[in-house]
């Protein structure tokens, strides 16, 4: 059997009316040649069949609606692109930014600046489709700013990372937006008191439990940054990728296509931004649209949170219970808080710190959002008494220094990424580790003994203390550790096939 990431919902509609919901939400790629309106044929190359019309979504999804996008988003997920679809970019760059090449690419697939995979689950398949990947599926960064190529392995010309799994993104995003508009409306208020007082106010920014250093506002409006800790000087918590410099999966999904796959997104390398329809100069015009976007972002955004496992094994039962307690008591929930509160499910695409080369928030009136409420999977995330919910992701969505002189293990990187200091990263988020070896931001940690080991910076004391347990202990840490996998929703999202949640109360909100 083929287990879908989003068995929870499956549409009970008459065939009739799901081939209404297609027809008005995908349009069918036609053959090339004179004739446009030639469907394509069954052996057809294409790894795209059919694109998704953003101008014909709109407003709060219903769960047929929202199921529609999600068939569509994994299609494209696991969709092998070819050179039908618009593989490739010939004339322009990896670079975040719209860039011209000086000259056409020599190779087209290459392991440095791309291409270097088929499909999106090319790298993200360990151990289902939307997991993570093994070594062999690195990819090399430049600096995002770079609007040049690199044509070499070397460190001095690019950043080598390996794959994050993808369970639980939509959670992440969420909590993000919440803690920006903390941290931010924190910063407003700083102002208003300064203003009031005619002094300085200084004040302590945190957010869901999580500080992020001082800030000062002065009477005459100026604000000084220079306290902040773990966060860029705008307030905005960038949660994804592992230097956390990337704001939401729209932007994370926009960048990927055009570095992986040469598939660029209208939406950023179309006319308003670079007026030309075919920026990349292969012959083909709108390769992935907004509608696409938007499917891969809900397929994504939908992925169900990893929760802990219950071990079968009483021994290993006993022994993670009591490896949690250690695991607490030496530190490492300091950073890898073991939840973090989350006021709303209710996802919205594109988000309120969505900006320039994606879709903004309000543009137009193909907004979407939708309640992961009405995901079967979100009945079991635990609930605060103030009915939150408590995102069991082992994280702080922080930036930390992780490495030193001694320990550096973890800060090899030689160049920075979005001005972020070479050994500083984000907090990993440890639901799901046990699934997702191996370890370290190349992957070439084999144990989980290993990167706790490899901990410098920040973490020294909490790697120190791990170090200066027994052995027994030790083990108890790593018990605990590998209760912490995506493999128990593969039974979970397949006993649900054929549940429909088409209501519920709304509680989040």
């Amino acid at each position: 059997m083929t287990i879908k990431p989003y068995l929870y919902l499956t549409l009970t509609l008459p065939a009739i009316m799901v081939a209404g919901l297609y027809s008005s939400m995908l349009t069918p790629v036609h053959a090339a040649g004179d004739d446009a309106a030639t469907p394509l044929l069954p052996w057809a190359s294409n790894g795209i069949r059919e694109h998704v019309a953003q101008q014909n979504l709109s407003g709060a999804l219903t769960p047929q609606t929202l199921n529609t996008l999600l068939d569509a988003g994994e299609t494209l997920f696991s969709a092998r692109f070819t050179s039908a679809d618009g593989v490739g970019r010939p004339m322009s760059t990896q670079a975040i930014i719209p860039t011209k090449r000086k000259r056409p690419a020599r190779h087209q697939f290459a392991r440095t600046a791309g291409l270097d995979a088929n499909a999106c689950s090319s790298c993200h398949n360990t151990p289902v489709v939307g997991g993570a990947g093994d070594f062999s599926v690195n990819v090399f960064v430049s600096e995002g700013f770079q609007n040049t190529d690199f044509d070499n392995t070397d460190p001095q010309f690019s950043n080598e990372r390996n794959t994050n799994h993808l369970f639980g993104a939509g959670l992440i995003e969420l909590l993000a937006r919440e803690m920006t508009r903390d941290l931010q409306q924190q910063r407003r208020d700083a102002l208003t008191a300064a203003r009031a007082s005619g002094s300085t106010a200084s004040i302590t920014l945190q957010s869901k439990g999580v500080t992020f250093g001082q800030l000062h506002a002065f009477a005459d409006g100026r604000v000084d940054h220079s306290d902040i800790d773990g966060i860029d000087s705008d307030l905005t918590i960038r949660p994804f990728s592992q230097k956390g410099v990337m704001t939401s999966l729209r932007q994370f999904t926009i960048n990927a296509l055009n570095h992986h796959h040469g598939m660029l997104a209208t939406e950023r390398y179309g006319p308003r931004w670079t007026g030309e329809s075919d920026f990349d100069e292969d012959g083909h015009h709108a390769e992935i649209t907004e509608g696409d976007v938007s499917a891969l972002v809900a397929w994504q955004a939908t992925l169900p949170a990893p929760l802990p496992m219950q071990p079968d094994n009483s021994q290993w039962q006993q022994a993670a219970t009591y490896g949690s307690t250690v695991f607490d008591s030496i530190g490492c929930a300091s950073c890898h808080r073991p939840s973090l509160p989350l006021e709303s499910l209710v996802f919205s695409d594109p988000g309120p710190d969505d900006t320039a080369g994606t879709r903004r928030h309000g543009e137009d009136d193909h907004g979407i959002s939708y309640d992961l409420a009405l995901l079967q999977w979100a009945d079991s995330l635990p609930r605060n008494s103030n009915g939150h919910v408590l995102v069991p992701l082992f994280g702080d969505l922080k930036r930390h220094k992780i490495a030193d002189q001694e320990i550096a293990t973890l800060g090899n990187e030689l160049l920075s990424q979005r001005f972020v200091e070479r050994d500083v990263f984000i907090t990993a988020e440890l639901w799901g580790i046990a699934s997702t070896a191996p370890y370290g931001h190349r992957g070439d940690l084999s144990t989980l003994d290993e990167v706790i080991r490899a901990h410098g910076g920040a973490a020294r004391p909490a790697r120190d203390a791990y170090i200066n347990l027994g052995a027994s202990e030790q083990q108890q840490v790593i018990a605990f550790l590998a209760t912490l996998t995506l493999g128990d929703h593969q039974d979970t999202l397949d006993d649900a096939a054929g549940d429909v949640i088409t209501e519920r109360p709304d509680t989040t909100r």
